[in-house]
C-alpha cells in the first residue's frame, strides 16, 4: 500500500487527497479494524474486479481502514469463489424456500447436444432458462451471505481486540503488583 508522501506526491491522485489522506483510513484502532474486514468481507463477494473498488469506496465512505478493507477481499480466490457462490445459493434456495417461492433441485447445465437442442439457438436458450433458474437463488443468497460474513468478521474482530485488552490490562496489573514498591 502507498504511504501518505506517495498519495500526496502523485498528481492523478491530487483531485482526491483530502479524501484519501484521512487519517481515519491509515490507522488501525478497534473500530477502523472491525469495519475494514467486514467491509472486505461484505465486497469481496462482488462480481468480478470490482471487489476492490468496492471496497475502497465503502472504506471512504465509512471512514475505516483502507488497507484492511482491500486486503480482506483476497478471501475469494479461484479456489473458494466456486465454493462461497454454492453456499450463497443454497441459502437463496433456503430462504426462498421459507417464503413459497421455492425452486425445484438443482438444475444441471444444459450439455450442447442434449435432446431437443439441435441447434446452437436452442442450446443458447436452454442455457438462458438453465441461468434464469439459478437467478434468484443467487441473487438473494450472496448478499445474504456477505451481510451474513460482514457480521460475523466486525464481531469477531471486535471480540478478538476486547480478548487482547483485556489480557494486556491483566498482565499489565500483575506486573505492577508484582514491581518492587520504593
Amino acid at each position: 500500500m502507498p504511504d501518505h508522501a506517495a498519495v500526496h506526491e502523485n498528481r492523478w491522485l491530487a483531485p482526491f487527497r483530502n479524501t484519501l489522506l484521512h487519517p481515519r483510513l491509515w490507522h488501525i484502532n478497534r473500530h477502523s479494524a472491525a469495519g475494514g474486514v467486514a467491509t472486505g468481507l461484505f465486497c469481496g463477494l462482488i462480481p468480478g474486479p470490482l471487489q476492490m473498488l468496492g471496497a475502497a469506496l465503502c472504506a471512504i465512505i465509512f471512514r475505516i481502514n483502507l488497507p484492511l478493507a482491500l486486503i480482506t477481499t483476497f478471501y475469494t480466490n479461484p479456489f473458494t469463489i466456486v465454493p462461497l457462490y454454492l453456499v450463497a445459493f443454497a441459502l437463496g434456495r433456503f430462504v426462498l424456500g421459507l417464503f413459497g417461492h421455492a425452486h425445484g433441485q438443482f438444475v444441471v447445465p444444459p450439455e450442447y447436444g442434449d435432446p431437443g437442442s439441435e441447434t446452437l439457438s436452442a442450446w443458447g436458450s436452454a442455457v438462458v432458462d438453465w441461468m434464469v433458474e439459478l437467478g434468484a437463488p443467487l441473487a438473494i443468497g450472496l448478499p445474504l451471505l456477505a451481510g451474513l460474513l460482514a457480521a460475523v468478521g466486525y464481531l469477531a474482530i471486535r471480540l478478538a481486540w476486547r480478548v487482547y485488552l483485556v489480557r494486556a490490562w491483566h498482565h499489565r496489573r500483575i506486573r505492577r503488583a508484582q514491581a518492587p514498591v520504593a
